[in-house]
């Protein structure tokens, strides 16, 4: 155990409501426990849409109000883009978020029931205990210029991947169907033919 995860797990006390949301592309689950692992409520169904994050927001406050806590931490996998709304929504309304490792999750569903099947509750409950022993990651959303370079640069990244399989077809179609054209464009051939 290194000090940075020391000081996470320092972070998670007594007044600290611990939240683990499975992110999916429509509807979101999350769970709420404590330090311990005690569970809160039952668990929380909401949609990836305006009206499904007031309901999520309501859900932690009506928890913390009535476990008496006044920190809040939810975590969540980072699963494809499907995050950004809901992490954007617990920024404004200045609640702390933090990423959970996938593979972390997968390992430790085993754990909890023996058991790896894929199920969003039960990852959810998962998401929370490993939030609640540090294993976790605090994600920088960046604004402004930096969002923009950020986007920049995953299009320039799928661009440069696209010119390469296009390069690897075209060399592919000129080895199928025309053997010799490289030969004859390094001795000149194909040049005098097309000059004349």
């Amino acid at each position: 155990m290194n000090y940075n995860q020391n000081k996470k797990i320092a972070q998670i006390t007594s007044q600290t409501l611990i939240i683990g949301v499975d992110i999916a592309k429509f509807k979101h689950v999350a769970r709420a426990q404590d330090f311990r692992g005690m569970e809160f409520g039952s668990p929380c169904y909401f949609e990836n849409t305006k009206e499904g994050f007031q309901h999520f927001i309501k859900w932690i406050s009506d928890i913390k109000k009535e476990q008496s806590m006044d920190k809040v931490v939810v975590g969540m996998e980072p699963t494809g883009n499907y995050w950004f709304n809901l992490a954007q929504v617990l920024k404004e309304n200045e609640i702390k978020f933090v990423a959970v490792n996938p593979l972390h999750v997968k390992k430790s569903k085993e754990l909890d029931d023996n058991s790896p099947t894929k199920n969003d509750v039960k990852d959810a409950k998962v998401i929370a205990q490993l939030v609640k022993d540090g294993r976790y990651a605090e994600p920088t959303i960046p604004q402004g210029v930096y969002a923009e370079l950020r986007v920049a640069k995953k299009i320039r990244d799928l661009l440069t991947d696209d010119l390469q399989t296009v390069q690897g077809q075209v060399h592919n179609w000129i080895d199928r169907y025309f053997q010799n054209f490289l030969q004859s464009l390094k001795s000149g051939k194909a040049r005098r033919h097309y000059n004349s």
